[in-house]
């Protein structure tokens, strides 16, 4: 595909280009991210202002911005130094005044002189009785009224560029603005009733109203679907080059999935066969699967996945699953043995601990295909490791796991199955944006046997309250996790604060009784403090937020977080999902300093309320916005500059379906919609996609 449609270039030429706008003001622009034209066109008013002719200000609410013609009155130079420069003027039916500091007087003789008409606009308010404007925003004579909009877009500013300078020339690049051809399918546009683009984009910045502003508006909702669909489109795209590399039949037969359902205590649950069936559909086609497996915790994600890597032994393959961390890596290895046992298949670890003749046997038993699963951290993907016959590859990817190694992931084998693992619940409409090239199974029912966990909120004056809780849990023989809270104060570790707390807890409940485990302990420390808690050895386990990841200790009953109000919603959710892993009740206690803020409120509140993780995952979502909830700038998340992906999940919805059917439709984008749609990408940016299409 050539390069960019020449139908663009206005769009993306200089910004001093534009009116009045030089070089020292594009530098400033660069502030906003806008850099060209086309940037600035996609950064829309914020609100607007109501400048329409009034007859008097008596007639305004106050404090307001007013818009009257007044006849102008004396001047009041002001008496001394650092006083302002008055002067009085009359509308229809009131006298006021206009007030400014630092005044030049001739200037504003000539500006407005005395027994003159002018039309003057600005925020006027009630001082000592006397209504005051201060610093005008226009003052010009009648004939010229004209220049002042009815209502006036306000866009957001950065150092060094003002309202005016910013309008002008977002007016001045309207004029730049292509008819372009429609890339919309036309039922949906005339279902909305949207406008064309360009027509859309003028609207957006000439507003007549403060209803043009909202995101419901037509004009609006058209701008923001055409971002949501550009994103879709790519991620389409992205979809769509993996299903296009041949991928490899496995055909699950059963043999072993049967025998470790056989030997499972419980029955797995509908969410569990339904995730299972969609699984084995996609490993059993031609296509390269590539999907995400969301559960909450304690879902019973372990199984579906050791399923899945059964069906790829089944058909005569391997299986590997990766975890982010050496002990997540150890975890999950522990908790699949007895899996492989009832299977009766070869499951082995392999870490970056693997040295020498160990690492040299257990590569030659991975190439010769003697090892069937294979459970590790990244370093399953060292040049040395070669496997017999990989088919699929499970990722529990406790944090992000972007698009770019999921595609990495299928070099290793020649058509690798992808499952990737998500133990945070994602809102539906980060799932969208964040894996909207994936197949989504979700996990949203418990195990039977799990019991509810009972969350109470303690203010930290209750501290000994709960000491005295912690002491009965360990008289009767079951553990506890004590989770410090993260320290901001440089002076203050998280180490100083776990250590701290640490102390007053041996103190209070016995030298033996306690372990501690934070971040910036030696890895062999760390493991073997976490070791002596999983065995029993200790009953309270003081930690940093390091334990939130995959522990796994069904004896622990209790989770006090200590200052739970410095911690977000998701992270919370994690934490207490540490405990009632076993068959006894368990508590987890929100250990909270005063004075709560309201948001802080609201988080403890849903925590009491529900452990419903999707549920509290929208929340969270509400409370901090999409922004703070995945760092965005880490996270390979799309920055909208229009859309909005918290309160549009509906519109992206559609445009991820619009798009996957116009790409089933037209795979290459030749039709004539095709074209327009690749003009689209083209304008939104979405370069890599382009490539994806020459490539396809």
């Amino acid at each position: 595909m050539a390069g960019r449609p020449e139908i663009l270039f206005p769009l993306f030429s200089a910004l001093t280009e534009l009116d009045g706008v030089g070089p020292k003001i594009a530098k400033n622009f660069e502030h906003l991210a806008i850099e060209k034209p086309r940037d600035l066109i996609f950064t829309l008013p914020l609100s607007g202002v109501d400048r329409a002719v009034k007859s008097s200000v008596q007639d305004a609410v106050l404090p307001g911005v007013v818009t009257v013609e007044v006849e102008i009155g004396m001047h009041v130079p002001p008496r001394s130094r650092g006083r302002p420069y008055h002067v009085h003027v009359r509308d229809e039916k009131l006298e006021f005044r206009l007030v400014f500091f630092h005044a030049h007087g001739d200037y504003l003789q000539k500006q407005l002189p005395t027994g003159q008409r002018r039309l003057v606009s600005g925020k006027v308010e009630m001082f000592d009785g006397v209504a005051q404007m201060v610093h005008p925003d226009h003052m010009l004579p009648v004939d010229r009224a004209d220049e002042i909009p009815a209502f006036e877009p306000v866009y957001p500013l950065t150092h060094g560029v003002t309202q005016r300078v910013f309008h002008k020339a977002a007016q001045s690049a309207l004029p730049r603005i292509p008819e372009l051809a429609e890339w919309i399918d036309p039922g949906q546009k005339a279902k909305t009733g949207w406008p064309d683009w360009a027509d859309a984009i003028r609207a957006a910045h000439r507003p007549t109203a403060l209803a043009d502003i909202t995101a419901t508006h037509p004009v609006r909702q058209r701008l923001a679907y055409d971002e949501f669909f550009a994103h879709q489109l790519t991620l389409g795209l992205a979809r769509a080059t993996v299903r296009a590399k041949p991928g490899v039949s496995s055909t699950a037969t059963g043999a072993y999935q049967s025998k470790v359902l056989a030997a499972l205590p419980y029955s797995p649950t509908g969410a569990q066969t339904r995730a299972v069936a969609e699984i084995a559909a996609d490993m059993a086609a031609p296509i390269r699967m590539n999907r995400l497996l969301q559960g909450d915790v304690g879902a019973g994600k372990t199984l579906v996945a050791f399923m899945a890597l059964l069906a790829a032994v089944e058909a005569g393959g391997q299986g590997v699953m990766m975890a982010p961390t050496e002990i997540l890596a150890r975890q999950h290895h522990e908790s699949l043995v007895p899996l492989a046992a009832d299977a009766g298949v070869v499951l082995e670890l392999l870490t970056g601990r693997d040295k020498g003749t160990e690492r040299a046997a257990k590569l030659a038993a991975l190439a010769d295909g003697r090892i069937h699963v294979l459970v590790g951290t990244h370093a399953v993907f060292q040049k040395d490791v070669e496997f017999h016959d990989l088919r699929l590859a499970v990722v529990d990817e406790q944090h992000r796991f972007g698009v770019n190694q999921r595609s990495e992931l299928g070099a290793k084998g020649r058509a690798v199955d992808v499952l990737v693992m998500t133990a945070t619940p994602i809102p539906r409409s980060l799932a969208l944006a964040q894996y909207g090239d994936m197949d989504v199974s979700v996990l949203d029912e418990k195990p039977p046997g799990r019991k509810p966990i009972t969350t109470a909120s303690v203010s930290t004056a209750r501290l000994d309250e709960v000491v005295s809780k912690l002491r009965g849990v360990i008289a009767e023989g079951r553990q506890a996790y004590w989770v410090c809270p993260l320290v901001e104060e440089s002076e203050l570790s998280d180490k100083t604060a776990a250590e701290d707390r640490f102390k007053r807890l041996r103190a209070a409940l016995g030298e033996d009784v306690v372990g501690l485990v934070h971040g910036q302990m030696p890895p062999a420390e760390k493991d073997a403090a976490m070791a002596k808690f999983v065995a029993g050895e200790t009953s309270v386990l003081v930690a940093t937020t390091v334990i939130e990841v995959g522990v796994n200790v069904p004896n622990a009953t209790v989770m006090v977080i200590e200052r739970a109000e410095t911690f977000g919603l998701a992270q919370l959710h994690q934490l207490r999902g540490r405990v009632g892993r076993g068959d006894a009740a368990s508590t987890c206690l929100l250990l909270f300093q005063d004075p709560l803020t309201e948001t802080a409120k609201r988080r403890l509140r849903i925590m009491r309320e529900t452990e419903d993780g999707f549920r509290i995952s929208e929340e969270d979502l509400a409370i901090r916005g999409a922004g703070d909830l995945i760092g965005t700038a880490q996270s390979g998340m799309p920055r909208f500059r229009i859309a909005d992906m918290e309160t549009q999940t509906a519109l992206m919805e559609v445009a991820q379906s619009d798009a996957r059917k116009l790409l089933v439709d037209d795979p290459s984008l030749t039709s004539p919609r095709g074209e327009a749609a690749r003009v689209l990408l083209w304008l939104m940016e979405q370069d890599k996609s382009i490539r994806l299409i020459s490539i396809g």
